[in-house]
Order: structure tokens, then C-alpha cells, then sequence
């Protein structure tokens, strides 16, 4: 594995864990803070209005001053963030929430790109790599929450330990701050083709498929925990199969990639994908509520869920020209798509409150994956949004 290579799973690394280390926690951080099923669902939703804000602010920033400094500053930015986020301060909570997010859109908007950009030619298979090194990474720090504020002494020592992983991917990308790749000289520079993305229906077609996975995905990874600890499961019981969810995302992450690579389009493997987030979310509504059967379930939906974020990812690359273009697809699906994404802890959050039980938001959740499906097959034609 080369640094180049190597810099960019350091990034992938740190870019979930700080957000899915708090679902685990959501019960803790609600009776220490007052917060009702609403408002903890704002405070998960947070990171994704930030990913939405600073999105289009991402691809600005990188050709201002490179894309290696740009997402040099998004990793100092999260270090820092996330230091204030569990500062004995109510108002930390919420602001050092918010900019974690915008940190890690950062990362979001400009990973696509700089694969794009340093390696056209393993676009899936870096996507599905730097993604599964997020899970894995998201996946321990789901499954140790718990005990980490057992140990630490409470919710915001266990979310401020990811500093230190934060602080070494900072050290280890270093060097490419200090040395970015050189700009191309004029007479080479990329030339800029078709309309702007969110003039072409193909590009909404990927910002709609990015919306709805992303809503999925964050809806469950932050009630997942609550959801099975009102079904009898416990605490610490309930953040190991988080973990498997996010295990089997990783599994998903390794797996996408090899199919994507020998398939002429993307429609036929969006569709299965989608189509396992689909029986997952059903068999937590209407299978019997045991340990077996749930963890079951939920393998099946983090499998398609893993599968379908490497999907998302690659669209970006795969349905554009260079690798500007690709940052400028990526910032607008990302930007509308987590608009929606965010409506999704907070509605599910309200549903469960008004609702009394989980049978209206899982029906709803249930119904979302059909109509992911419609998007994951027209936004899986192997067109350009050129």
C-alpha cells in the first residue's frame, strides 16, 4: 500500500466514528441533559444539517488552497470539535456537535474527488476500502461506547477518546499539507464539459438515492440502540449489535466493489442492496422480537446499507469527467441529500413520541426502501451527467 493510498483509509478511518459512538449513548446524554426523544434526535440530526451547510462550501475551499490542505484543515477542525463537544457546558454539546459535522464534510465532499483525481482507475475499489475502514472504525467505536463510559466515568469522556485517533490521522497526513501535488500547469488543466449538475437529471437522480440511504442510515444507527432496549434488550447488548450492523456494512464495503467492477452498470447490484435494507427494517417490524431474529435482521439491512453507501460513492466518480466535476456532484448530493437525511432521526424521534411504540416509524422506514429502489435503478444506467 502506498502513503497516497494509505492517507486517504487514514481519512475514511476518522470520518464516522465521532458520530456513531453517540447513538449507544443517546440514553445516557438524554437523562443527564433533560433532552426529549425530539431533541435527542435534533442533536444526532446536527452533524447532518452541518454536512448539508458546509458541503458547498468544501469544493470552494479545496481550490482556494488544494485539496490536500483543505482536508488537512477539516482533520484539525474535527480534532478540535470534538474537544469541545464534551465539555462540561450544555451549549458545547450542541455547538461542538454541529461543527463535527461540518469537519467531516470535509471529508465527505473531497475523498470522492481526490480518488478521482490520484486514482481514476480504482474508483470502486478505493471507495468500497477508505468505506469500509469507516465502518470498521464506526463499528468499534458503536460497540465500545458503553463500556468506555463505564470506565471513563460517563458519556463524555467515552466521545472525547476519539481525539487521540482524530490527532494521529492529523500527524500521519502531515506530510501531504506540507508537500500537496503539485497544480497542473495551464495548458493541462481539465477541461470543463455539459451543464452544471443540478441542472441534469441524472445528477438528481444520485442526490435523491445519496438522500434516502443516507436518512436510512443514520436513522437506524441512532435509534437502533433504543429501539432494542425497549424490546427488553440490554444496554450493552444493544450496542454489540450496532456493531454488527456496522460489521456487516464492513463485509458489504469489501464485497461491492469486486461486484461493481464486473458489472457494465450499477442496477442490478443498487437494486439487491437496496433490497436487503428493505428485509432488514421489515424483520425488525414484523418478526417475532427475540435476540436471534433481530441481530438477524439487522446484519441484513447493515449489509445492504454498506453496500449501498460504496455504490453512492463511486456514482459520484463514475457519472462524471474529471475530478472537479466529481467534487462538484459530490457537494450537491451530499448537500440536498443530507438535507433529507436530516428530517429522518428528528421524524422518527416525533413518530415514536406521538405513536407511544416503534410499528409506525419501522412501517415508514420500510416504505422509504421502495421508493430507494426506483432511484437506485435510474441513477445505476451507465450514463454521464456530462
Amino acid at each position: 500500500m502506498n502513503r497516497r493510498v494509505g492517507g486517504i483509509l487514514l481519512l475514511g478511518a476518522i470520518g464516522r466514528a465521532p458520530l456513531t459512538s453517540v447513538g449507544p449513548l443517546v440514553a445516557e446524554i438524554r437523562a443527564s441533559e433533560h433532552l426529549s426523544g425530539a431533541a435527542a434526535g435534533l442533536l444526532t440530526t446536527l452533524p447532518l444539517l452541518a454536512f448539508a451547510g458546509f458541503s458547498p462550501v468544501a469544493p470552494l475551499v479545496a481550490r482556494r488552497i488544494g485539496l490536500e490542505r483543505a482536508l488537512g484543515l477539516a482533520v484539525v477542525v474535527l480534532a478540535t470539535r470534538i474537544a469541545v463537544r464534551s465539555a462540561p457546558v450544555p451549549v458545547a454539546l450542541w455547538l461542538g456537535t454541529a461543527a463535527v459535522g461540518a469537519a467531516i464534510a470535509g471529508f465527505n465532499v473531497l475523498l470522492p474527488s481526490i480518488v478521482k483525481r490520484d486514482h481514476p482507475a480504482r474508483v470502486a475499489q478505493l471507495s468500497g476500502g477508505y468505506s469500509a475502514t469507516q465502518s470498521v472504525v464506526a463499528a468499534v467505536a458503536s460497540g465500545t461506547a458503553v463500556p468506555l463510559a463505564a470506565i471513563a466515568g460517563g458519556w463524555r469522556a467515552a466521545l472525547a477518546c476519539w481525539v487521540a485517533l482524530v490527532v494521529a490521522a492529523a500527524v500521519a497526513w502531515s506530510p501531504r499539507v506540507l508537500r500537496p501535488r503539485p497544480a497542473p500547469p495551464e495548458g493541462a488543466t481539465v477541461r470543463r464539459t455539459g451543464r452544471p449538475p443540478w441542472r441534469t437529471a441524472l445528477a438528481w437522480q444520485v442526490t435523491v438515492l445519496m438522500g434516502l440511504q443516507s436518512m436510512a442510515f443514520y436513522v437506524l444507527i441512532t435509534w437502533l440502540p433504543s429501539l432494542e432496549r425497549d424490546h427488553g434488550i440490554p444496554a450493552q447488548a444493544a450496542g454489540w449489535h450496532l456493531f454488527a450492523y456496522l460489521t456487516a456494512a464492513v463485509a458489504a464495503n469489501l464485497v461491492t466493489p469486486v461486484a461493481l467492477h464486473r458489472m457494465r452498470d450499477q442496477r442490478l447490484i443498487g437494486l439487491t442492496l437496496v433490497a436487503c435494507i428493505g428485509l432488514g427494517t421489515a424483520g425488525l417490524q414484523w418478526l417475532p422480537w427475540t435476540a436471534g431474529w433481530a441481530l438477524a435482521s439487522i446484519v441484513v439491512a447493515g449489509f445492504g446499507a454498506g453496500g449501498v453507501l460504496v455504490v453512492c460513492l463511486s456514482l459520484f466518480s463514475l457519472r462524471t469527467t474529471d475530478h472537479a466535476q466529481a467534487a462538484a456532484l459530490s457537494a450537491m448530493a451530499q448537500t440536498v441529500g443530507y438535507t433529507v437525511a436530516a428530517a429522518g432521526p428528528v421524524l422518527f424521534g416525533a413518530l415514536r413520541d406521538g405513536s407511544g411504540s416503534w410499528t409506525l416509524p419501522m412501517a415508514v422506514l420500510s416504505a422509504l426502501t421502495a421508493v430507494m429502489a426506483v432511484f437506485a435503478v435510474l441513477s445505476g444506467r451507465d450514463r454521464f451527467v456530462a
